[in-house]
């Protein structure tokens, strides 16, 4: 009996983790994640073999002849059948080979991995950067809302959101790295070498893509968080039970507007990974970003396969997570996911 019982509480766990609407919400949105990233590669796949020139005609130049072409295309498996190709890249992609490069001949699996922790770091500098002031810039803005605050912040969104990253990152360039050379204009310093040094490399790409940004959730939120504190009665009663009005828009009109908050950065993502291609190249980072525009000019369509799938596989991760706060904040939508 005794031996029993831990078993019985085992199955008994098992069970209701079985039963989580929580597990189950995941295990629906994991599920419909799988043709997202199988349609992404489908579409590169495709794509790319539409594009003139193939990978052997531009790895021996414009004077190779059709005999030499035709060798080189044998080699690398370029003369099958594009569904057989990509059948077969498929299955690697399945146990983790993503396969050679097509002008190296180096696996994609770790370059990949070394280039992902550059693009991941600049990335992440940038979304704590941009939301870590929004949050705060806007429930002062909406606090006091057409006053000299909310007007200035609301001229910043406008004039951020008027000017593109990469000409922000040049003017960023001309200003901090050349006219008074407080951050270097190129390179990139690792973070095993120098924790210093390498947020010194990473401060003005991640101000480029972070700025637009900040002053689109600024923006956002203030209005959202506005229109809770004028219109919703449930800002009305707290008001009317005596509730200091840093409370209410903190505790009430914020927890409020945080879900259209999780929306916009959700669907936002995919602009900020596809910011960091143009940005990267501008200041000479060895990230995700810099080697997908190399792979696309050598014809390297194993890379660019690869890249893309790595670039879908984030996005939907990040709406993933974005379902998941969703349940944390509102367990209506945990339980309701049946």
């Amino acid at each position: 009996m005794t031996a029993g019982v831990p078993v019985r509480d085992r199955s008994a766990r098992l069970a209701a983790l079985r039963g989580s609407p929580a597990l189950r919400m995941v295990g629906k949105r994991t599920l419909m994640a799988v043709p997202i990233v199988l349609g992404a590669s489908v579409l590169t796949f495709w794509v790319l073999s539409l594009i003139p020139g193939g990978a052997a005609q531009q790895l021996l130049g414009p004077e190779a002849t059709a005999e030499q072409i035709a060798a080189l295309e044998q080699r690398l498996g370029l003369d099958r059948s594009g569904p057989v190709r990509y059948l077969q890249w498929l299955g690697g992609a399945v146990t983790g080979d993503l396969g050679n490069s097509v002008v190296s001949g180096q696996p994609v699996t770790p370059v990949l991995a070394e280039r992902l922790a550059v693009t991941g770091q600049l990335v992440g500098m940038a979304f704590v950067l941009s939301l870590g002031l929004a949050i705060p810039v806007a429930l002062l803005a909406a606090y006091r809302p057409n006053r000299l605050f909310d007007r200035l912040s609301m001229l910043v969104s406008i004039t951020g959101l008027s000017v593109a990253n990469y000409v922000l990152a040049l003017l960023l360039v001309l200003l901090f790295a050349v006219q008074f050379s407080l951050f270097p204009a190129i390179g990139f310093v690792p973070l095993s070498e120098s924790v210093t040094g390498n947020l010194h490399s990473l401060a003005l790409p991640a101000v480029a893509i972070a700025f637009p940004l900040f002053c689109f959730y600024t923006r956002f939120l203030r209005g959202d968080l506005v229109d809770q504190l004028q219109s919703e009665d449930y800002i009305t009663t707290a008001r009317a039970k005596g509730v200091g009005p840093w409370r209410v828009l903190v505790r009430h009109a914020f927890r409020n507007s945080s879900f259209g908050l999780i929306t916009v950065v959700g669907l936002n993502l995919g602009t900020l990974i596809g910011a960091t291609v143009i940005i990267e190249q501008i200041f000479a980072l060895p990230g995700l970003g810099q080697l997908l525009l190399q792979a696309i000019n050598t014809r390297d369509f194993v890379v660019v396969q690869a890249c893309v799938v790595v670039f879908a596989v984030i996005a939907v991760l990040a709406n993933l997570l974005a379902d998941l706060l969703y349940a944390v904040l509102d367990p209506r939508i945990r339980y309701g996911s049946r």
